[in-house]
């Protein structure tokens, strides 16, 4: 089977935020069975958890932990307009409507995914 790559691009910021959570979930806290179910889903995580510990020298900077709370600060902004608020995947996201927007992808460049580039 011939499978058609799919390009998802991120900010630097995203991508050293997602890089971090990944690395949580999946040697840290080896909560990933927990978390994804479908071991079909693996695939995916590993290889975007290998990409961007390719991509990304932040991972190996001396001021990891400030440099990571800097680029969630920034990202928090946003996504909330400024204020420090997160939202858990069980709380209700009235308070930030931007987050529904992101999940349909209707606003900005938030990890945009391009099919077939």
């Amino acid at each position: 089977m011939n499978e058609q790559a799919i390009t998802i691009e991120l900010t630097r910021d995203q991508a050293f935020v997602l890089s971090d959570w990944l690395y949580q979930v999946m040697f840290q806290s080896d909560d990933l069975q927990g978390i994804v179910h479908d071991r079909a889903v693996w695939s995916p995580i590993y290889a975007i958890s290998g990409t961007l510990d390719k991509t990304l020298s932040d991972i190996f900077m001396p001021d990891y932990r400030p440099h990571l709370e800097a680029a969630k600060e920034r990202l928090r902004a946003d996504l909330y307009g400024g204020a420090d608020e997160s939202t858990a995947p069980c709380q209700d996201t009235t308070d930030a409507p931007q987050a529904h927007q992101i999940e349909r992808g209707t606003t900005g460049n938030h990890g945009e995914s391009n099919q077939g580039q």
